[in-house]
């Protein structure tokens, strides 16, 4: 028998006919990222280390979902019950999501030393970029609460060509005045961190509930290993610049907007005076009944259901399951059908004049092509159970 002798064989890793070395380096980061799944990176950025978690794989020609938290959360605190909802699967499965924790909130962090100057709502803002340069993504639907709303509308101001979409929860875009600083400050004296910080993501009447929910969140916050970090991401929150939003004008957002509260919520005026000075023509207003100051902790099937008609109306609705649609229908028409059998949905108005908060427009429905219209300016959509 002739003897075996041993080859070396050396790897070239040859492109494929017709690649280009920069589709190849797309699809090795695709490939790093589809075997790296809902793990944790963190990125060097010119105001500190930033940490954020990517889920999926990218998608040609789709956008990511990037989230980014409130004050006295992280990641996944704040998105876990929204992102993990049965009907939120066919969604998320079609677009990779990357979920930031801001500076020292994620699971595990140190305590920063004392005298350590935390960024502003404007630099956190101005990490993001060096997220998605490291990812290699190009465009981004956001999805914030409370100051993750904030600083995702800030981003979109400073790099509109990279933001598809917003969903905003909870945004307040005015700095504080005067009186609301005086007020902040006697809340200080008589009320720990954690109380003001519940004070901010809760209605005072579920505080006063003191429901299971809450009783899990009073829990986390006041018994964070990192509470000095959430002390200073909170100050950087009350010390933030005014956005400037001015319906007509220069400063605002030019992509389309979905502004969701919940009814009595701590925040519930501020949202619709931003929705006064937003764009009417690229503004959808959603006020939540029964949902609290977290809707997404709270109602995660109706925000989800907001959130398919939202992307349909950006015209991703062809990527999720049509298992929902009606022979004939599309998925934006039968889901809405679905909706009014389930629950009692008013579609209601809100027109502002001179910054008033009265509202009274209407959101149309068009039957025949299944979609949302623009309808008036401004449209408000109103769900209740």
């Amino acid at each position: 028998m002739a003897e075996l002798q041993e080859v070396q064989i050396t790897e070239e890793k040859p492109l494929l006919p017709g690649q280009t070395p920069e589709t190849a380096k797309e699809a090795e980061l695709a490939a790093r990222i589809l075997l790296d799944q809902g793990q944790t990176h963190s990125v060097e950025t010119p105001y500190g280390s930033v940490t954020f978690t990517v889920y999926g794989t990218p998608k040609p020609k789709r956008p990511a979902i990037f989230t980014y938290h409130d004050v006295g959360l992280n990641y996944k605190s704040c998105f876990q019950p929204l992102f993990q909802f049965g009907d939120m699967q066919e969604i998320i499965q079609n677009f990779v999501r990357v979920h930031v924790d801001a500076p020292g909130m994620e699971e595990g962090a140190p305590v920063f030393p004392l005298g350590y100057q935390y960024p502003s709502l404007d630099q956190l803002a101005d990490m993001i970029p060096c997220i998605l340069q490291y990812l290699n993504f190009s465009t981004i639907i956001g999805v914030g609460v409370g100051a993750g709303a904030y600083i995702l509308s800030r981003y979109a101001l400073n790099h509109p060509d990279t933001v598809e979409g917003l969903v905003l929860i909870n945004i307040d875009p005015n700095a504080k005045g005067w009186m609301d600083w005086a007020a902040h400050k006697l809340t200080g004296l008589t009320s720990s961190i954690p109380e003001m910080i519940l004070g901010h993501l809760f209605s005072q009447e579920e505080l006063s509930g003191n429901s299971e929910l809450i009783q899990k969140y009073r829990n986390i916050i006041t018994h964070a290993p990192n509470l000095e970090n959430i002390e200073l991401y909170w100050n950087s929150y009350n010390n933030r610049r005014d956005l400037n939003f001015e319906r007509g004008g220069e400063t605002t957002l030019k992509c389309p907007v979905m502004l969701v509260v919940g009814d009595q919520a701590p925040h519930e005026d501020a949202v619709v005076e931003c929705n006064s000075k937003l764009d009417p023509t690229q503004t959808s207003f959603l006020k939540m009944a029964d949902s609290g100051g977290q809707p997404q902790l709270t109602q995660p099937g109706k925000l989800t259901e907001a959130f398919k008609y939202f992307l349909q109306g950006m015209g991703y609705s062809e990527y999720w399951d049509r298992g929902c649609s009606e022979e004939g229908k599309d998925v934006a028409s039968s889901c809405m059908t679905r909706l009014s059998r389930s629950r009692t949905a008013s579609l209601t108005s809100a027109a502002s004049i001179d910054g008033s908060r009265s509202r009274s427009r209407t959101l149309s429905q068009s039957s025949e092509s299944g979609t949302l219209s623009s309808g008036p300016p401004g449209h408000t959509m109103e769900v209740s159970c």
